[in-house]
Parts: C-alpha cells; sequence; structure tokens
C-alpha cells in the first residue's frame, strides 16, 4: 500500500469519499456541486489542507484532510486530521493506520508541526477504538460548533 500526497487529478475520487462518508456516517447529502468547489480549493490553495490519498494495487482506497492550526500554545501548527474515508471493502485492513503512520512521521520530523488532532462523532464508537489503539486519547477538550443553516 502507498500513501502519498494527494493530486488535483484525485479530485473526483475525494469528492465522491466525501458524498459517501456524509451519507454512510450522518445520512447528510452533501450538494455534490459545492463538494467539488470545496476540494478543488484545497488544490488551489494549499493553505487551506492537503489530502492524502491511500492507493493500494493502484486503486484508491482511502483518502484524508490535513488542515493547519496555529498554536500560540505550542508556537507551531497542529494538523487537524478531517474528511477520513477507507472504501468499504479495505477497512479493517490498516488502511487508516498505515495513514496515521506516514502522518506521525511527517509531524516527527517538523519542527514546525507539534502534533495531530482530530473530531469524531460521538456515536462513531469504532472508530474512537481504532484512534485509541494508535496512541490517541481522548481529549480534554469538547468541541463545540455554529454552522449556517444547511451547512
Amino acid at each position: 500500500m502507498e500513501i502519498r500526497p494527494g493530486r488535483s487529478e484525485d479530485a473526483a475520487d475525494i469528492v465522491d469519499f466525501q458524498v459517501r462518508m456524509a451519507e454512510e456516517t450522518e445520512g447528510f447529502a452533501l450538494d455534490r456541486p459545492t463538494v467539488e468547489q470545496g476540494v478543488q480549493a484545497v488544490f488551489d490553495d494549499p493553505r487551506k489542507g492537503m489530502y492524502w490519498m491511500a492507493e493500494a494495487n493502484g486503486e484508491t482506497v482511502g483518502c484524508l484532510l490535513t488542515v493547519p492550526e496555529w498554536s500560540d500554545w505550542r508556537n507551531g501548527t497542529v494538523l487537524w486530521i478531517h474528511s477520513v474515508y477507507v472504501v468499504p471493502a479495505a477497512r479493517r485492513r490498516g488502511v487508516f493506520r498505515l495513514m496515521y503512520q506516514a502522518l506521525k512521521g511527517e509531524v516527527e520530523s517538523s519542527p514546525d508541526v507539534q502534533g495531530l488532532r482530530l473530531y469524531v462523532a460521538m456515536e462513531n464508537v469504532g472508530a474512537q477504538e481504532t484512534y485509541r489503539v494508535m496512541g490517541m486519547d481522548d481529549s480534554r477538550y469538547r468541541l463545540f460548533e455554529w454552522m449556517k443553516a444547511g451547512h
């Protein structure tokens, strides 16, 4: 399996994965043109984030997005992991583990990046266990949000 940075030619797969993930995890139908524009925005402006792709035998089996957040407490960047998706046939086969290990290696080799964070739906117990097994722990923080209607 190969873990590599996303390229603009991956955009269609990424969009498809995000639409599928929203439906599978939240029963939410995303607006495909909006997602297409959102994915393209990352490729147009790398400051927004970076996609990482997992390939097995030349086929894309997973992706995730990292989004940088400046931490004044750490005088460095923390990468948020967003939009994790692994195709159903490849789940429970270590795809996310390899992606996470690649990211962790990037963080460990960069003096400017201090760590990794992610959020997970409270009811997604399976994902939470996966993250714990890889050495992540529940934060002492709770996530609060406000979104405009329909977003």
